[in-house]
Order: structure tokens, then sequence, then C-alpha cells
């Protein structure tokens, strides 16, 4: 049987879907974060491909087509380079087609159909397309200077508020109890080198963003109005592509991806009301990011399987 493989790549995680031929036939499976810049090109692409060698193909089956999103793609010449020649070497004469991964997200999101997607995951990056064709991208630029709106951008600020709210800068809320209370500290300082010791990497700072989702919830209004922060400047990213795009006479669709939104009630209101301002329709994503890339793999190398995967993808929702 031949397979197509769809992967997205993230910052925290990575998704993996095979399809078969016709669709009948479906297996998903996730594994670690994929950001050659933390881990290194190497052993990023080693593990996606154990993974994949892992699903529960047989022996006479054979994958026939693959499209790849991974973070950072697109952003260095020699790194883009050396991804390339990783993956064509550990996929040798397998068809590929590597891209962003924020592209995959657009795929997912909107089914391959014109608009913008936002991806608010570990980073923050919006994509989008137009009928025409044109495509355009806005964020994504990294952590020490952009990613605002994103999980990694939330983490930081709620290491900001807990520390302004512990020595008296701020006014201590729900968000400070629940930060001593849920990083085990008896002493304020010693969030100093638990910090430094523990929060090295992109993926557990990000992490940080569900516990202002639990202060949110608690009631803790500095948490709230992170998450009204964050939502505006993923409004600008959308505006930015909005911008480039031909979008003539008619509410253009923006869709959207990652982690940050999972904090839906805090999120949406005026992510919702930027959208709309604008003239875009929010609309949920139709897939998962994982399974846009399988589209973009079947766009790419099997384009008359289409119309059946966007059937079979529906039907399993």
């Amino acid at each position: 049987m031949h397979y197509y493989i769809g992967v997205d790549g993230g910052g925290t995680k990575t998704a993996i879907v095979a399809a078969s031929r016709d669709a009948s036939v479906f297996s998903y499976v996730k594994t670690g974060s994929a950001s050659w810049r933390e881990y290194g090109i190497d052993p990023v692409v080693k593990n996606i491909k154990q993974v994949i060698e892992a699903l529960p193909f047989q022996a006479e089956d054979s994958i026939v087509g693959m499209a790849v999103g991974l973070p950072c793609f697109g952003e260095s010449a020699d790194g883009d380079r050396e991804l390339e020649r990783a993956l064509h070497e550990a996929f040798d004469g397998i068809p590929l087609y590597l891209s962003n991964d924020v592209e995959v997200g657009w795929a997912g999101s909107l089914g391959l159909s014109p608009g913008v997607n936002v991806v608010a995951g570990t980073g923050a990056i919006a994509f989008g397309k137009d009928k025409e064709g044109n495509i355009a991208r806005s964020g994504g630029w990294g952590e020490f200077f952009g990613d605002e709106g994103s999980c990694y951008w939330m983490g930081l600020r709620v290491m900001e508020l807990f520390t302004k709210q512990s020595d008296g800068r701020m006014v201590r809320d729900e968000l400070y109890e629940l930060v001593r209370r849920e990083l085990k500290l008896t002493n304020d300082l010693d969030f100093i080198d638990l910090i430094y010791d523990q929060y090295r990497h992109r993926d557990k700072v990000a992490a940080l963003q569900l516990l202002a989702k639990q202060a949110a919830m608690a009631g803790s209004q500095s948490a709230k109005a992170l998450y009204v922060a964050a939502a505006a400047e993923l409004c600008l990213l959308v505006r930015a592509i909005r911008d480039k795009l031909i979008f003539a006479n008619e509410p253009f669709l923006v869709s959207y991806s990652g982690g940050l939104f999972h904090a839906v009630d805090f999120v949406f209101p005026r992510f919702t009301q930027g959208v709309e301002e604008m003239g875009g329709k929010l609309m949920p994503p139709r897939f998962e990011p994982a399974e846009g890339a399988l589209l973009l793999a079947f766009s790419k190398f099997h384009t008359e399987g289409l119309p059946r995967l966007h059937a079979r993808l529906s039907e399993n929702k």
C-alpha cells in the first residue's frame, strides 16, 4: 500500500499523520519538539524518521510523498540548506515538500482555501494566501525580539507579573498565589534559581502560559489583561497579511491554531472583535495542522486524491 505523510513540526511538539493513497487508512502519532535552533538539525530529523518508521506499516508498504512543516524554515539560508540535506538523506528517494510550520497550519485550518491563519503556539506567526495564489507571512521573528502573542511571550509575561507582584511593584492577585503554589516556592527569590535551572528551553517557558490560564479562570485581572494584550498582538499579524494580499469586496477568512487559543474565554473576545473590525470573518479550524501537512502532500504529489482526502478528514471530525 502507498502512503503519504504530513508532518507538523512545532516548538513544543510534533504531530505526524499518514494516509493511504485512497485515504482509507490513517495513522496519527506525536513526538517532541522540532525546533532545530534549539536541538540541532540532525537530532530533529532523526527523531522524525524514527517516529515515522515506527508507524504500523507492513513490509510491502511504501511512502510516496511527504510534506514537512518545520519551525524557522525560510529564515536562514544555511539552515534551510542543511534541513533539506538532512531530510533528503533520511528519506532518500521520497518526494518531499518542505515549508515553514505556519503553512501547514494554514492548510489545515482553512483546508487549502484562501485566507489567513494565525499560529499562536510556542511562537506566533501568520500566513495567508489569496485567490490569485499570492502568499504572505507576518510575525515569527523569534523569542529575543518578537513572537508577541505567543505562549512563550505569555510565559515571559507570567514571570514578569509574578516578580512585580512579589516585590510590591504591582498589587498581588490570584496569579501570584498560583505561581507560588504550582512551582512549590517557599521563598519567592527561589524563583530565580528555578527559572535558570529548569526553564532554559522555549517549550518550558511557553508552558507557563498555562498558569496564566489557570489564574485568569480564578479571577486574576493581571492574567486576563495578558490575554487581551496577546489577542491585540495577533490582530496585528492578521492586519499585516490583509494589507499585503488581495481580499476584495468580501470578508476574508481568518482561522487559527496553537495552544494559546485553548484559553477560549480570554483570547477570543478581543481577537474576534479585532478581526471583524478589519473586514475578516473568524472561523474555527477545519482540520489539525498535521492534517494540513497531509493535504499539502496530496496537493503536491497526488492532486487527484484531494477530494477523497477532504471528504475522509471531514468524516473523521
